[in-house]
This record gives C-alpha cells, sequence and structure tokens, in this order.
C-alpha cells in the first residue's frame, strides 16, 4: 500500500508498508501541543532490532528539532538510511524541522568520475524505491541512476528527494559512477539544494530545449558545491526529448564545459513527433544522428536512449548494435537482465580489435620509415584511420577486452 501527503499539517505520512513492500518503513506523524515525544513501533524484526531502530528514531526526531509528537512506525526491513529519510519526510511535511536535516553515516566517496569515462550503460533506479538500491551494483552497470522524474509520483517527490540524498550517503554503489535525474526545471532546483551536498557524480537534465536551461544547472551546482566545500566534478548530461531540443542539440552541449555527454529520451520525442516509437527506429534515425553529431562536435560523448521491451533481447542487442554503429557509446536500461546484452553489443568485436591492432602497428612502422602513409593489404592507412583505430583500442582498453 502506498502513501501520499495528507492535507492536514498536523498529521502526515511517508513511506510504504504492506505484505508486498519490503526495504521500506510507513512513518504516521502527528504533531501534538504537549505531552513529548509517543513512539509506536511495529515490525517482523522488532525481536531483533526494536531497541536500535527506537533509539535511532528519537535520535532522528531530536536532531530535527521535534518536542511534542505521536510517531507511529511500521517497518518492512528498511535500513537506518530509509527509516531516517521517511522520518524526516514526515517531519517536513508537517512544516517541522525548517532548515534542519537528519543525516545517517556517510560511506567513503570513491574517485572522482572521469568526464570521459566508460559510459555503456546506466540502470534507472526509482528514486521512491529502496528496494532496488542496495544490489544494483552487483549487476555491474557502469552508472546507476537515481530517478526523481518519471519514475516517482507527482506527490511523492519531496520524500524521493530526501531518500535520494540518503542513499548518495549512505549506500556503496562500488564502481558504479552514480547519477541523479532530476525534475524537469523549475522542480529540479529544489532537487539540486538537497542533492549536490552528497556529491553526485553527474546530473541528468530531462527536457532540455535550450543551452540556457543547462546554464542554470550548472551555475546552482557550483553554488552548492562552494557552501558545502566540494572540489570534486559534478558533470551534466542533458536529455532531448523533443523536437525543439533535437534542433538546439549543439548549443546544449557546449552550454557548459561541465557537459560530459549528451543523450536523447525517445519516449518523449517520439510523442512530441506524434509518431509511433518501432524497434526498428526509423522515426528517429535523423535525431539520434543529430545527438552523435552535436556530441562530437562538442568533444562530449554521445549516449542513446532507452530500449524499453525487457523481454525483448534480441531486438535490444540488435538496436545496441545499431547504436554503436551510428556512434553513440552506450544506452540506457530499465532492467538488471539488459546491462549484460548492452555492454556486449557496444564491445568491439576481436576482428575489429585484430584489424585496429594491426593498423597500429603498420602506421608506426611507417613512421620509423619516415612515410606518412602505408598500405594494409589493399586499403591506405592515413592519420583518420590511425585515429579511428587508436579510439577502438582505448575503449577496449577501457572495457577490459585488450590489456
Amino acid at each position: 500500500m502506498s502513501t501520499a501527503l495528507e492535507t492536514s499539517p498536523r498529521s502526515t505520512h511517508a513511506g510504504h508498508h504492506g505484505k508486498d513492500v519490503r526495504s521500506d518503513v510507513h512513518v504516521a506523524f502527528e504533531v501534538r501541543d504537549g505531552g513529548g515525544v509517543e513512539i509506536s513501533f511495529e515490525s517482523r524484526v522488532a525481536p531483533y532490532y526494536g531497541e536500535a531502530i527506537l533509539d535511532q528514531a528519537r535520535t532522528i526526531l531530536d536532531e530535527l528539532g521535534v518536542k511534542h509528537a505521536r510517531v507511529s512506525i511500521r517497518d518492512e526491513g528498511a535500513l537506518p538510511f530509509v527509516i531516517s529519510a521517511r522520518i524526516e519526510a514526515a517531519v517536513r511535511r508537517a512544516g517541522l524541522a525548517l532548515g534542519k536535516r537528519s543525516l545517517p553515516v556517510q560511506n567513503a566517496l570513491s574517485a572522482p568520475s572521469p568526464k570521459d569515462r566508460l559510459r555503456r550503460s546506466r540502470l534507472y533506479l526509482p528514486g521512491s524505491e529502496p528496494k532496488y538500491y542496495i544490489n544494483a551494483a552487483l549487476h555491474e552497470p557502469d552508472a546507476i541512476i537515481l530517478d526523481l522524474e518519471d519514475s516517482v509520483h507527482r506527490d511523492e517527490k519531496d520524500a524521493a528527494r530526501i531518500l535520494v540524498r540518503n542513499t548518495l550517503r549512505a549506500v556503496d554503489f562500488g564502481a558504479c559512477e552514480r547519477m541523479v535525474r532530476i525534475n524537469q526545471l523549475p522542480l529540479g532546483l529544489e532537487d539540486l539544494a538537497d542533492i549536490v551536498s552528497e556529491s553526485p557524480d553527474l546530473i541528468l537534465m530531462p527536457e532540455v530545449e535550450h543551452p540556457q536551461q543547462v546554464t542554470e544547472v550548472d551555475r546552482m551546482i557550483g553554488e552548492l558545491k562552494n557552501r558545502s566545500g566540494i572540489i570534486r566534478p559534478i558533470w551534466i548530461m542533458p536529455i532531448l526529448e523533443s523536437a525543439l531540443g533535437i534542433e538546439n542539440a549543439f548549443p546544449i552541449a557546449v552550454a557548459s564545459e561541465n557537459v560530459a555527454a549528451l543523450t536523447i529520451g525517445l519516449e518523449d520525442y517520439t510523442a512530441d513527433l506524434g509518431v509511433a516509437r518501432t524497434p526498428a527506429g526509423a522515426e528517429s534515425q535523423y535525431a539520434r544522428s543529430r545527438v552523435v553529431n552535436a556530441a562530437r562536435a562538442a568533444g562530449v560523448q554521445a549516449i542513446d536512449s532507452v530500449f524499453s521491451d525487457v523481454a525483448d533481447m534480441d531486438g535490444l542487442r540488435r538496436w545496441g548494435e545499431a547504436s554503436r554503429a551510428l556512434g553513440f557509446e552506450g544506452m540506457g536500461c530499465i532492467h538488471p537482465a539488459q546491462i549484460r546484452v548492452v555492454h556486449e553489443a557496444f564491445t568491439p568485436a576481436p576482428a575489429e580489435i585484430e584489424r585496429a591492432q594491426k593498423i597500429l602497428a603498420a602506421f608506426q612502422d611507417a613512421q620509423q620509415r619516415g612515410l606518412a602513409v602505408v598500405s594494409l593489404g589493399s586499403k591506405m592507412i592515413d592519420p583518420p584511420v590511425v585515429q579511428r583505430a587508436l579510439k577502438l583500442i582505448e575503449r577496449a582498453k577501457a572495457m577490459g577486452v585488450v590489456s
């Protein structure tokens, strides 16, 4: 059973409970005029962790400045960072805790994410569903996306924002790049105010149509980083999801030096065109080519959309291979089962690698002999061919395919 914000400012709810809910907690919060804080608690693990959870709840309420309230907690196996987020959301919904936060213990951050790092796959995780977070890294995507936009009901945006903030702080995603998809502006600016302090590696911006949107987000990220003393980079990936966004692809890509990649959202794009999205993708060929060309011209990565049919692995493979052939460097995943297929589709074949190695060896030999070009079989090898071979080998190395 899902719960949403109630109209009464004195009685609020946050989180979820029910037989199909796991790794979450439902918090009912009622403001009182006196009597201190009263907490009731229900959980299948109460005999083992009940006292620890109650102690945590009291600490959180104290940090948020709550003096008088009745709190009911129904636990469905939530971890401490989730419990903290749900209590804070319920308290904020009651109009309390203004300017206050209750933050879980912070994990050590991994190394900063390079601008040109490998981004073959990015796995979307709904920002309001903590059950997906803990095991996400086990599927080994190149990146995880904590999504605050389409996967979150409008009434749950505030609670999801707090949960994502705590997740960035408390969950170890291993080698995965940590991305957050914010909401469309101006709501996305509220998202940034809560999450930038936890140093996400990259911000995904939906529905971008003008470069000014990117500069506004970039400016706010910079201000929030300065306020929090953050010196590591936070990259930006605009998502182009309309005909106007596609036409402005290059100005958007160069709007900030912090733009690391450009991507396209095909569900919204085809809806904007008024056409159906097909497995072959003929209806989006122009737009996807435009994104690749704009990204290359701007010196950033081109990343493709998601493939929405999670049961069609053959179709996914064909899409991924065609995407790579078009010039994209990766795509989105909406299910963990898609990750392996996507990685295989974007990995150079052994024959490609072998030919690239031969090209580099032949060119190096020609350079040593003072020649500008050399032939390999019946084909001439000149600098552009060498550059293409060099890029392929560099990507193969990043993927661990060659040493």
